[in-house]
């Protein structure tokens, strides 16, 4: 299933992508040309749009999907990993997901794992036999944390501060009609302190994200593109993720293969993670 996933190949569309950002380019996307859109008669309440937003980049209930992730310096591909990942809804009301990943390639990190349940993070590698924990700020590979690969709700972990109705242009060069959300971290566990999120009014659909420091520096800029169906839903497939400081660094996380499935829950607890074998 994860072979169609393969992050080697950057087509047309990736290449002008990625070369338009490399160039520095991002005004002729849209960013930095915006101004308030017109048309805001009745529009949605932002916490609505958010959760609204989590559905589509998540589904419902239990399910399992592949990731490829794909690193690029000035254009060329330096490291690509492929992962499962396995989620399911926690127990305890809060409205988040508990996480398996296992890693299947390259070969070297077959077999690896990271566990999310609740508040703890941890990282399993089967050569040493024992579990770690670890922070979900941490890069996993190129511009890609360990809890970018997690499936999360942005509405629980985030306050929203702010909410501009704002025309963009979206990766494709179309233009939308989008909210930006101004979101602050309520926990000091999720990754990032701060996200300007910007989200199509039509249809929910995420568009573009700009990761912060507590300090406000800029971390990275990720596009999200390539909706398919998925699970029912039209769902993005593919996110573009950009250095804040070096536009020619740039990671390609591929994400497919969404099945909704009853996920263990004995896999889910950090004990059990020596006796997984996966499928």
């Amino acid at each position: 299933m994860c072979d169609r996933l393969d992050p080697r190949p950057i087509d047309a569309g990736r290449r002008r992508l990625t070369g338009a950002l490399g160039a520095g380019a991002l005004p002729a996307l849209g960013l930095g040309t915006l101004t308030p859109s017109a048309d805001a008669a009745q529009p949605r309440p932002a916490a609505e749009l958010l959760a609204a937003s989590d559905a589509v980049r998540n589904p419902a209930g239990s399910f399992s999907l592949h990731t490829a992730l794909a690193e690029y310096r000035a254009g060329k591909l330096v490291a690509s990993s492929s992962l499962a990942v396995y989620a399911r809804p926690a127990g305890d009301g809060s409205g988040q997901y508990r996480n398996l990943v296992r890693f299947i390639g390259p070969a070297r990190d077959a077999g690896k794992l990271m566990l999310r349940n609740g508040l703890d993070l941890w990282f399993y590698d089967p050569a040493a036999r024992s579990a770690v924990r670890i922070s979900p700020q941490q890069r996993l590979l190129g511009q890609a944390s360990n809890g970018d690969v997690m499936t999360t709700r942005l509405a629980l972990d985030y306050r929203i501060d702010a909410d501009t109705a704002e025309p963009l242009k979206d990766a494709d060069g179309t233009e939308r009609a989008t909210r930006r959300l101004h979101l602050v971290a309520q926990r000091d566990d999720v990754p990032y302190a701060a996200v300007d999120f910007w989200i199509d009014e039509r249809d929910a659909r995420p568009v573009l994200a700009r990761y912060f420091t507590a300090e406000g520096r800029l971390l990275k800029t990720a596009w999200f593109r390539r909706f398919q169906l998925e699970a029912g839903v039209l769902r993005p497939t593919e996110t573009v993720i950009v250095d804040g400081l070096d536009p020619g660094w740039v990671t390609v996380m591929q994400t497919g293969g969404y099945v909704a499935r009853d996920i263990p829950e004995e896999w889910l607890q950090r004990d059990y993670l020596p006796r997984f074998r996966g499928e």
